[in-house]
């Protein structure tokens, strides 16, 4: 979406494997590093949020046509993906949220993956209401206030508690602890999309109805729609440690790319693009913008995005 890191839940993530058609030769821990890629084509995961496909479409679009390239895009979810490193099946993940765990794991002790660098993406997860609540009640956007409000965001999914809306349900978070170590009287209900987050946002400013959801930045809601972030406890270094002791904000991230080690010993120019990618949350939110609301496919959005900033992306191509 995305605890000072962003994290999915791993339920669900041998049923994503078998469907995201991730066949191939099992490869064993640390055995990758041994076979550089020696192809043409990359294989780049695609998570589900809009954002990330604005990412990998851009970098999909410049693999393909300004280097030759054939790119395998993998509709998978973070999780999966990682494991893809192991198997051979993914070269990329563009946009990593964190995932501190993922990188001890994938990185460190089983090295079939390294780091790529910065996306150039400031990430930040949070609580937000619509603006409108806000103005009509100025302290809600205070945690400790939150009590005293929840009965606005009552449902039939809630109960006697107030909803806190959630998104994909295969995203991990630290709400539940949130909510049970601030002793706060809301109940998290999963939408089941960031399409249904986005739609209940836009309902909750166009009909003045309270909600109060999970969300991430970059994302091109936030030109389109009002939103107030609520101010949790700030975060301070190691207090998401434990999952079930997480009682603060979430921390910005510097979202990074990670690659798999066959991929940087072998994968050549298109690597050194993909390393040297970087762009703004503006950017991403531009193309994000253009496939979510303007009817564009992935690849057109790519192109325009592409064709009016050759200053920008031909600094990415390797000499």
């Amino acid at each position: 979406m995305r605890i000072g890191r962003r994290v999915r839940l791993l339920a669900g993530v041998l049923t994503l494997a078998l469907a995201s058609g991730c066949g191939g030769v099992r490869v064993e821990p640390g055995a990758s590093s041994a076979q550089p890629s020696s192809d043409r084509t990359v294989r780049i995961a695609v998570n589900p949020w809009v954002g990330y496909e604005a990412s990998a479409g851009v970098i999909t679009y410049l693999l393909e046509k300004k280097l030759g390239y054939t790119v395998e895009k993998k509709e998978l979810a973070e999780q999966v993906s990682w494991e893809g490193f192991e198997k051979g099946d993914v070269d990329v993940v563009v946009e990593n949220w964190g995932h501190e765990e993922l990188k001890k794991t994938f990185i460190q002790d089983r090295k079939v993956a390294v780091e790529a660098g910065s996306t150039g993406n400031k990430g930040v997860i949070g609580w937000y209401i619509p603006k409108w609540m806000a103005d009509k009640y100025p302290d809600i956007t205070d945690y400790r206030n939150l009590n005293k409000y929840a009965s606005l965001f009552r449902t039939s999914e809630s109960g006697q508690k107030g909803q806190l809306l959630f998104g994909d349900p295969s995203y991990v978070s630290n709400e539940d602890a949130l909510i049970k170590n601030l002793r706060l009287n809301l109940k998290v209900v999963v939408a089941g999309s960031e399409a249904a987050l986005i739609e209940s946002a836009t309902q909750a400013q166009r009909q003045r109805r309270p909600l109060l959801f999970y969300f991430w930045d970059p994302h091109w809601l936030f030109s389109r729609v009002d939103l107030v972030r609520i101010a949790l406890p700030p975060h301070t270094e190691g207090c998401d440690a434990d999952p079930e002791k997480v009682a603060c904000d979430y921390a910005e991230l510097d979202l990074d790319k990670i690659v798999s080690r066959r991929f940087a010993d072998g994968g050549g120019r298109a690597y050194q693009l993909v390393k040297n990618f970087s762009w703004t949350n503006e950017a991403q939110n531009a193309v994000a913008d253009d496939i979510a609301n303007n009817g564009m496919s992935v690849e057109d959005a790519s192109r325009k995005w592409v064709e009016a900033n050759e200053s920008v992306w031909s600094a990415w191509i390797p000499r």
